[in-house]
This record gives C-alpha cells, structure tokens and sequence, in this order.
C-alpha cells in the first residue's frame, strides 16, 4: 500500500536534513546481514502538488495540494520492520492544522496510527450530515491495519468537536472499500440542521441492534422517496437489524415517537424491513419492505398523517389532513408503484392555480390560494427507471374539482404533463344526464357551471410552460374514472 501511494505522489518541493545511524554485518558472500538503520529528520517543507486521496469530499479547503512543514520524523528500520513516527504542521489549502503518525510495515502488514487536529479548516461528513465549522477544534484518530490482501481494519475511528463524539470500533473494509463486518458505532453530535443524533450500533453475535435517544433520519428518507439507486456499501453482509429510537426526526420540525422494529441484509442487499412509529399527536405510520423468491421488492408505506412527507415537496403548499398509502414492486432497476391519498386539502399548488386562472375559473382559483381545496380521492400510477418517472395516470376528485392526467417527469431535465381539468358542477351535470344511474347519483338538480379544459405542461421544472383549451365534452375515460370514484365513496 504505501509503495502504490508513493508512486501516485506528485512532490513538488522538499527541503530537510538528518542524522543517520546504521549498522549492519557482511558474510562471508559479502552479502549484507542484520541491517539497521535508525534516522531523525528535520523535514522543513514537503508539497505534495497530487496524490490519489479524494479529500475535498471531507475538506472543502482541499485544492488537491498538501504542505507538510516544521515536521520531526523519526525512521527506524530493523530485521525488515520499518519504523516511522512524526509530527508537525500540516496546510490542507492555505489554512494550518496539526498531524501526527504512526506507521510500521513488518512484511507487508501495515499498522497505522494517526491523529489529526483540525481547528482552521471546515469538516464535512454528509452521509452523517456532520458538518465542523472553521474555528471549532476537532480531532481526528485513525487506527488500524491495511493488510496483503489490500483489506482495511480500523480498530478505531474518533471525531470529536466540543460536545460531538463520532465513534466507529473495528470497521472492516474490503479492497473495493465497502464494509465487511463492524462492531461498534456511537453516534452523539448535533448535526447541521442542530438536531441531535445520539445511537448506538452494538454487534451481537451475527446480528446488530441500534437504540438510542434521537435520531435525524432525513437524508435516509429523502434517499428513499427519491428512488436512489446508490450501489450498497456492503459486501459479503448478511445480518439482522434491531431497531429502537426514542425520537426520530424526519424534518427539521417534524418528528415520530418510539420508532421500533427490524430489517435484514442478504447477500449485501436490504432483504426485509418492518418499521412502526408515533407522531406527537398520535398519528401512526408504518413502513414494510421485503424482497420475494422472484426478486421483486415490495414496498408498502401507510401513515395517517402524510403532512409532514409531503411538505418536503416545494410546489405543495398548506397540506393538511388526510391518508396516505403507498405501494411499490421494483425488479431490475424498474419499479411500478400506487400512491393513494384520501381525504384532504392543499392551500396553494402554483401550477394547477394558474391553469385555473387561464381557463377563466378564478373563484376556484381563488379558493386553491386561499383557505384551500378540498378532495375526497387522489390515486396516482407511474413507473420509475434510471431517473425517468412515466405517470400513467393521476387522477384527483373533490367537491370544487377534478383532475386527471397522465405524463413524464426527468428530474432537473424535463417535465411534459397533459390532461383534462373539471369544475364539480360540470361533472355532475355530464353524469347525471347518464340515463337512471345519474339519478341515482347526483339527484335531479346539477347546478350551473362552465366546461372542463384539457391542458399541457411541459418544460424545465422552474420554467414550465402551460397551455389550456376548453372542452365542450368530457371523455369516456374521464367519465368512467369519476363514476369509479363516486361509487367507492
């Protein structure tokens, strides 16, 4: 390892003397025995101008240079064990931290033992959303051993800033650098939304469980609803998870009470997951994951309070009340998935407003940007792959309006949407000129009100452009998806 590091390394300064030591014996072949060699040196400057380390995802300050200076290394080598100790000052950019090492090689294996104190440059973990600031001091312990094989143990990794401690016991990493086994995780630190993260991982046996006091879970969740497809971390891992947190947050203002239950990892892959958890007013939310023997994933979320979920998206504004079910089923990067939500009602949806307002139906309008409204049913069909999410059909109804459409949406590229847009009154008076069965379901009198229009949406997410036409006919499809609808409620 180190000698495939070396070679990597571009320097582009070095300054330092020393004082040297050696001995060693000649055989009778005038070949060297029982060298060693022992040597102090005064390294005042060393820039290294590349290396392979991707530190800027850690260090902002990182601009790929690193300057050593006023270092005292100590160097000893002895029976073909190399021996090297030092400390200094160390330039991560242009501000200066301090680093010391320990570092022996005896035949390949590699034991390391490193302290860094951060204080003047920022400390960035985002799978932890931990972020140090520039000023606050921070030390970093590294101790482990890199073996033959290329496989990394550390026998500890420690952060800790202030009252923030980052705590990782015996991580063991493949040569792909992805996690073979681990014993012991303790997270306590606020994060960069000041939440308090405070869990920990213990290992028993083959299985693992985590409890704690509070944890943020939003970036896990925002992972989840985004369908990222990130590659797992693991390799070879085949454990079960038990799982009990006093607090889980799941915005920065959001939160769930006594989350408990348990997932599995097969073959490095999530198997099953079964989880249940309180809101502060007593609402319940569950979610269930599980891979079947057609390698389909399954995934199945209720909660009776979806505000909080669905505030995450920006163009939904004042959701209140309401159900929400979900149901997935992905197999080879390709998911077909059902999002039902009942029974609630939306302040300000900026698009839907404005085609309100094109189509000359402002009271309505009015009402979506002012004390809201409400639906009875919203069920929404679409499919996802590699970033492409195909709706085949959302349809919405309500006492006010309906809405029905279908469309595509590439995130940060493309969105293109089309569909039919529907006062109640018109619904009624087209069904309720059905034959009997209109009778039967909207009673003699239908009110007046004006045509449905079909629209279009299409364009980047923050330059959308919107098209209306009126219609003088509603489809059979928008028909028969209103008559469904009625029924069922």
């Amino acid at each position: 390892m180190l000698g495939d590091l070396l070679s990597t390394i571009e320097a582009e300064k070095i300054d330092f003397n020393s004082i040297n030591t050696f001995s060693f014996n000649i055989n009778k072949n005038l070949k060297l025995n029982d060298l060693k060699l022992e040597t102090n040196l005064n390294l005042k400057n060393f820039k290294i101008v590349k290396n392979p380390l991707n530190l800027k995802t850690f260090l902002p300050n990182y601009t790929g240079q690193v300057k050593f200076e006023d270092h005292k290394i100590k160097i000893k080598l002895t029976k073909d064990i190399l021996d090297i100790k030092g400390e200094g000052d160390i330039y991560i950019g242009s501000e200066l931290d301090q680093l010391s090492y320990s570092i022996t090689n005896n035949d390949g294996k590699i034991a390391f033992d490193t302290k860094l104190n951060i204080k003047n440059n920022p400390l960035i973990i985002s799978f932890l959303d931990y972020k140090k600031k520039k000023g606050d001091g921070s030390d970093i312990l590294l101790k482990g051993t890199y073996k033959k094989n290329k496989e990394l143990i550390f026998q500890t990794i420690s952060i800790k800033e202030k009252n923030n401690q980052i705590l990782f016991k015996n991580l063991w990493l493949s040569k792909n650098f992805k996690i073979k086994d681990l014993d012991y995780v303790k997270l306590d630190y606020r994060n960069k939304n000041d939440l308090l993260n405070k869990v920990e991982l213990k290992k028993n046996k083959l299985n693992f469980s985590i409890k704690g006091k509070s944890f943020d879970a939003t970036q896990f969740i925002n992972n989840i609803m985004d369908n990222d497809e990130s590659s797992t971390v693991f390799e070879n891992f085949n454990s079960k998870f038990d799982i009990k947190i006093d607090t889980t947050y799941i915005n920065k203002n959001d939160y769930t009470k006594n989350l408990f239950g348990n997932f599995t990892f097969k073959e490095n892959k999530l198997s099953k997951l079964n989880l249940a958890s309180t809101f502060s007013n007593n609402k319940k939310m569950n979610l269930y994951i599980e891979t079947n023997k057609q390698k389909e994933t399954i995934t199945k979320f209720f909660s009776n309070y979806p505000k909080p979920l669905i505030k995450r998206y920006d163009f939904i504004k004042g959701f209140e009340e309401g159900y929400l079910d979900f149901y997935s089923i992905k197999k080879d990067g390709v998911s077909d998935s059902v999002l039902v939500i009942d029974n609630f009602k939306v302040k300000k949806v900026p698009v839907f407003a404005k085609l309100l307002s094109l189509a000359s139906l402002q009271g309505i309008a009015d009402l979506l940007t002012g004390e809201g409204i409400r639906f009875t049913d919203f069920e929404m069909r679409y499919s996802s792959q590699k970033g492409l999410t195909k709706i085949e059909e959302m349809y919405a109804i309500g006492p006010a309006i309906s809405i029905l459409m279908d469309g595509y949406i590439e995130p940060k590229k493309l969105v293109s949407l089309s569909g039919t847009l529907v006062p109640a009154t018109t619904i009624n008076r087209s069904i309720a000129s059905i034959p009997v069965l209109g009778k039967i379901l909207i009673g003699e009198k239908t009110g007046e009100g004006v045509f449905g229009v079909s629209f279009k949406i299409k364009g980047p997410l923050k330059n959308l452009s919107t098209t209306v036409n009126p219609i003088k006919t509603l489809t059979p499809r928008f028909i028969t998806r209103t008559l469904e609808k009625i029924k069922k409620n």
